[in-house]
């Protein structure tokens, strides 16, 4: 195995690990921070794969500008864990039912895969083309994004806002 088989499985399964702590944390500042660390893991491995804008990208919009997004809802919202479990066991037995399916399909795709060791070409492409690409062949996939993250904003501001106007100087409900 090289030393970049060796450090894709190491990021890997640190990236995995930070979300699978994100996903399972009640305290949910605790929970982003998480996420935080998995995003810089993908770009990362995006680095490693040789895709330095990705990585760019992913550092710069999602581990910084959605974070932040986040962590503005999550204070806002003000949420107090509960006592109750994170998943209750009818979500378990689903969810562990579709993961064996996936890891099994996985593990025959990689096991089935003709021509698994041949060499991959590299193509780049500069950041020019890449946008004219995207915009020109990908624009409407853009602004339904766009519209949604605008459309969760409006939602997020919404729900903050009814919340805190119930609420006195303390943070205590008034009643």
């Amino acid at each position: 195995m090289t030393l970049y088989g060796i450090l894709f499985y190491l990021i890997s399964a640190a990236v995995i690990g930070a979300t699978a702590i994100a996903i399972t944390r009640k305290n949910l500042m605790h929970a982003v921070v998480y996420l935080i660390v998995s995003f810089f893991g993908t770009a990362m491995l995006f680095y490693l794969f040789g895709a330095p804008l990705l990585a760019a990208f992913e550092v710069i919009i999602y581990a910084g500008a959605i974070m932040v997004l986040f962590l503005f809802v999550v204070m806002m919202i003000r949420e107090e864990p509960s006592g109750e479990s994170v998943f209750p066991a009818t979500q378990w037995v689903p969810a562990a039912f579709f993961c064996l399916i996936y890891v099994f399909v996985a593990a025959a795709m990689a096991v089935q895969t003709p021509g698994l060791n041949a060499p991959l070409k590299m193509l780049t492409a500069s950041p020019i083309q890449f946008a004219v690409h995207v915009f020109e062949y990908h624009w409407f996939s853009i602004e339904v994004v766009s519209l949604l993250l605008l459309v969760a904003l409006i939602g997020a501001l919404n729900l903050g806002a009814g919340k805190s106007a119930h609420c006195g100087q303390d943070g205590e409900e008034e009643k």
